[in-house]
């Protein structure tokens, strides 16, 4: 029976294929991870044939060891690392440069000459986003005007602009279908979320050909079909999110007032304010957090650049750890008396800041400061930056209240992060029995598209905690240790 759901989830450091019965449970895992490229301070790239290499190995690995064959699979999901810009040759496929990745910062001095020319107003009030170098339209205008010959060759229909999902639809499907959903192309700062279309202005103004765009789609779709050759037939595509609304699918947080944060490479949070486009007047962003039958359903997001990023930092910058898990032991053992302060601006402050030309910065340096100190310090700020970006959301939307907060994500499964994280929100932390709510997100859709899962009611009647944290730390302690935060945040900033 083709009851089994195949969720490709492809991240910021590595390609995933992870397979669920029809019931959404999770029946195999493989994984690949690809290289990171800094061709220059603040610059991220990323190999998309490398990326299509890795999906591929992944996806038959997972078929493989679960000894299923193409025919066993209904359907396949897409979820994808945001933001991050392929353009690529429609006669050949081939891309016509790295793939620019959403932590890059090469494009800050054109998102700096367009803010002065007036038009942030108009970009948030149709997109929702901010001007900044995060989002893939600075990165497509950029590619066009670097690559030689690729503004003619654009102009003239030849090439094809997508984030990562659209790239993967069009090579699962052997380019037969240029499509995104209406997720992704929320994070281009091209795409009118109120309107639900390509805003031709914007287009313009960047430079950007409207030929060069993929059709929007709903999350739950048809996005074709996969070429037969790659799995030994043909498997239909029926869902596609960007990773962080997949995450908010996989959590259920279907009602306006619920809130979910996603701990990988980076942190994102996301707030379910419904039919309502809530205009930040703090400096986050309004977005699309899924469309489903023509409708979308809205969200205010923050985004934290650097979460797990910095235990990555620890572990490959200053190797005083070898792998992730032992920064929970460090900060268990490190010196109370000591409190220093990481400010992981390593690619620049992400929300409420949005200060792209930050840089990272330590604070409370010691003599006896060591690998246990510098590893508390780089958890707690995961749980600093996320209490920024509540307080924000708090001011935003009135009826936000003291929400529980559901978290996922790789960090997620360290009880010491999620425990301080609780503590100094003042405010309970949810962590669910399945941790892999983006790829839950994505086989939902693509499983309630083919008509073997239920709807969205029944979904969220299935999702249960594995662990609710609670705060321990006084109001008094929870706001010196927040306040020490902001000064710092403060500190670096002036820097």
């Amino acid at each position: 029976m083709t009851d089994y759901l195949l969720a490709i989830d492809q991240g910021t450091t590595s390609s995933r294929a992870i397979l669920f019965d029809a019931a959404l449970n999770p029946h195999g895992v493989a994984q690949q991870e690809f290289a990171q490229h800094y061709p220059s301070p603040g610059w991220v790239e990323h190999d998309p044939e490398e990326i299509w290499s890795t999906v591929l190995a992944a996806t038959r690995k997972v078929l493989a060891e679960a000894g299923l064959r193409a025919r066993d699979v209904a359907a396949i999901g897409i979820t994808n690392q945001r933001e991050t810009t392929v353009v690529w040759d429609r006669a050949t496929g081939a891309p016509i440069h790295n793939a620019i990745v959403w932590q890059d910062r090469r494009t800050a001095p054109l998102c700096a000459q367009l803010r002065t020319e007036g038009i942030e107003d108009d970009v948030r009030h149709k997109t929702g986003l901010l001007l900044d170098p995060y989002f893939s339209a600075t990165k497509i205008a950029w590619l066009l005007e670097t690559v030689p010959g690729a503004r003619a060759r654009a102009v003239a229909g030849k090439l094809a602009f997508g984030t990562i999902d659209s790239f993967l639809i069009w090579r699962l499907t052997g380019g037969k279908v240029h499509a995104t959903d209406a997720t992704n192309a929320s994070r281009t700062m091209l795409y009118d979320i109120r309107k639900g279309r390509w805003d031709e202005g914007l287009c313009a103004r960047l430079g950007v050909p409207l030929a060069m765009l993929p059709e929007v789609r709903d999350c739950a779709a048809d996005f074709g079909a996969t070429e037969p050759s790659l799995f030994g037939g043909p498997i239909a595509i029926r869902g596609v999110a960007g990773d962080q609304q997949a995450a908010t699918l996989g959590q259920a947080c279907f009602q306006p007032g619920m809130l979910k944060a996603t701990y990988g490479t980076g942190c994102f949070a996301l707030l379910n304010t419904g039919g309502e486009l809530v205009e930040s007047r703090n400096r986050l962003l309004g977005t699309i957090a899924y469309q489903l039958a023509g409708e979308p359903t809205y969200a205010l997001e923050g985004s934290i650049f650097v979460a797990g990023a910095a235990v990555q930092w620890l572990r490959d910058g200053l190797h005083v750890i070898a792998s992730a898990p032992e920064t929970q032991t460090l900060a268990e053992t490190a010196d109370p008396a000591q409190e220093l302060v990481l400010v992981p601006a390593f690619t620049g402050l992400g929300a409420p800041h949005w200060a792209a030309e930050a840089r990272g910065a330590t604070f409370g340096l010691t003599r006896n400061s060591g690998p246990a100190e510098l590893a508390r310090a780089a958890l707690e700020s995961v749980g600093f930056q996320t209490r920024d970006l509540l307080e924000a959301m708090r001011a935003d939307w009135p009826d936000f209240g003291q929400a529980v907060l559901r978290v996922d994500g790789g960090m997620a499964a360290s009880d010491w992060t999620m425990q301080f994280l609780s503590d100094i929100l003042g405010a309970p932390v949810d962590r669910p029995k399945v941790l892999e709510t983006t790829a839950l997100g994505a086989a939902w859709l693509a499983g309630m598209q083919s008509g073997i899962c239920a709807g969205q009611a029944v979904f969220a009647s299935n999702w249960s905690a594995e662990r609710r944290f609670t705060p321990t730390l006084s109001e008094p302690e929870r706001a010196r240790k927040y306040a020490r935060w902001q000064r710092a945040v403060a500190a670096t900033l002036a820097f």
